[in-house]
This record gives structure tokens, C-alpha cells and sequence, in this order.
């Protein structure tokens, strides 16, 4: 079955441990960080995940939207991260390969994450020793946008690559995912959803988690 993985990114942080509360039905809780220079927005940092982590026992999955990932691996390891994604276009293929290294040395579950101007092909170098690729079906750096369709044959061809190649790693899509477009996404090869707005925006975020597994819903 399809793991769901809400993103604190709509939550609200004034009140962050009762919004965590309201997912617990959850697979994962998705968590963003934004550097303002990979991205242009600024979000949160090891601090917050160190804290998340104190207050629940939740899979953390801790998206780095950050410019030369490699830098913070260590510390986001030590925060309680349980996989970390990095961006193929954050540094020189060389850094990242060091980036996913120092995940293995932590025992974090090691991930990239491409933008929608990525070529599936990119994850090639690095594919047979990923627990996850992480396809973005916005432009990284805001929550609430749109939902981009084209991105589904981006999600077919990581899809196709990982049976190939590693048939074990997870296919995560990031970006727009509701009821509307989750039964798309999983025919597509997701084994991941990650929900914001989908999930926090909903009356019972516990009921908008079923829906989502439920071949995107009734939407």
C-alpha cells in the first residue's frame, strides 16, 4: 500500500506538536527545509527537528532544500532525521555523492530529489544505493501550488529506472499531491504521496490520509 507523508510545511508552527498529533495516522511526517538560496523561501532547520523528533516516534522524512547539502548531513542525521533527501542541482555530483555517503555513515536512509527541470536520468549515478528518489511535481521553495501534470512521465521514467535498476527504493511525488491526482500519481509508480494543503487543509486530516491510500480518494 501507498505510504502517506504530510508536510508540516502546512501546518501551523505555533501549534506544531498538536498538528503532528492530528497526522499521527500517517506513514511518514514529510518535513521541509528551505535555505533561501537553493530556494528562495527560508523555513526551518536542525533546531525544529530535534524538537519534532522529541515529540513523536513518527518516520521523519526531512527534505533538504538547501545549497550544498553536504554541509548539514551530520547534523540533520544527529537531529533524528530517518531518510534525508538532497537535491541532484544543489551541488557538483562529486558533493553529493559525499552528501548520500555521510547518510550511510549515520545510518539515515539515503535519497535525492529532483526538480521538475531534472531529467529522470540523473539519478542513474547513484541509483542502485538510494532507499528513495523524490520527484517534484512543483517548482521546490512554496507550499500550495499547482499540481504539475506533465511530471507524471518524470515519474514513469524514475519508475521504470528504479525497477530496473533497484527495485527495492521508494518513488516519492512532492508537490500538489490531493485526491484530485493521487490515483495518477500511484498508476504512475509512486510509492509515496506527499500531502500538504490535502491533508491540513481537510476538516479530519485522519480521514484525508484514508482517502489518499485509497487510490487518491473520492476526488
Amino acid at each position: 500500500m501507498v505510504k502517506i507523508a504530510p508536510s508540516i510545511l502546512s501546518a501551523d508552527f505555533c501549534n506544531l506538536e498538536r498538528d503532528i498529533g492530528r497526522v499521527s495516522a500517517a506513514d511518514w511526517l514529510h518535513v521541509d527545509v528551505m535555505d533561501g538560496m537553493f530556494v528562495p523561501n527560508i523555513t526551518i532547520g536542525v533546531p525544529v527537528v530535534e524538537s519534532i523528533r522529541r515529540h513523536t516516534d513518527m518516520f521523519l522524512d526531512v527534505h533538504l532544500m538547501v545549497d550544498k547539502p553536504a554541509r548539514y548531513i551530520g547534523q540533520f542525521c544527529k537531529a533524528g532525521a530517518d531518510l534525508l533527501s538532497v537535491h541532484l542541482e544543489a551541488d557538483h555530483p562529486a558533493r553529493i555523492a559525499d552528501a548520500l555517503r555521510a547518510m550511510e555513515a549515520n545510518g539515515v536512509k539515503k535519497a535525492v530529489a529532483l526538480r521538475p527541470i531534472t531529467s529522470a536520468r540523473a539519478v542513474l549515478p547513484y541509483l542502485e544505493g538510494l532507499d528513495m528518489v523524490l520527484v517534484m511535481t512543483v517548482e521546490p521553495g512554496f507550499g500550495g501550488q499547482r499540481f504539475m501534470a506533465s511530471q507524471l512521465d518524470t515519474v514513469r521514467e524514475v519508475r521504470a529506472l528504479i525497477d530496473r535498476y533497484n527495485p527495492a527504493c521508494e518513488l516519492e511525488v512532492d508537490g500538489g499531491v490531493g485526491p484530485a491526482n493521487a490515483k495518477a500519481v500511484m498508476e504512475a509508480g509512486a510509492t509515496v504521496l506527499v500531502a500538504g494543503s490535502a491533508v491540513y487543509g481537510a476538516e479530519d486530516p485522519s480521514r484525508a490520509i484514508e482517502d489518499l491510500r485509497k487510490e487518491g480518494g473520492p476526488g
